[in-house]
């Protein structure tokens, strides 16, 4: 996981975010306590899961 940090392989931007095919979301948050797997599938499929950071900002652009 470290070398595709490494190598910048993330997204943040919500605009780019919700037009992906497939989305992989981990968390909860960052450092020790993220790195779990919170939710994956289409934009739609993320925001609908609550316990997604990501899908409640997401679910509020789509």
């Amino acid at each position: 996981m470290k070398s595709i940090v490494i190598k910048g392989a993330r997204e943040h931007n919500l605009d780019i975010v919700k037009s992906a095919d497939h989305i992989i979301d981990l968390g909860p948050e960052g450092g020790d306590d993220g790195g779990m797997l919170i939710a994956q599938g289409t934009p739609e499929e993320v925001a609908a899961n609550s316990k997604s950071y990501t899908g409640q900002f997401l679910k509020k652009m789509l």
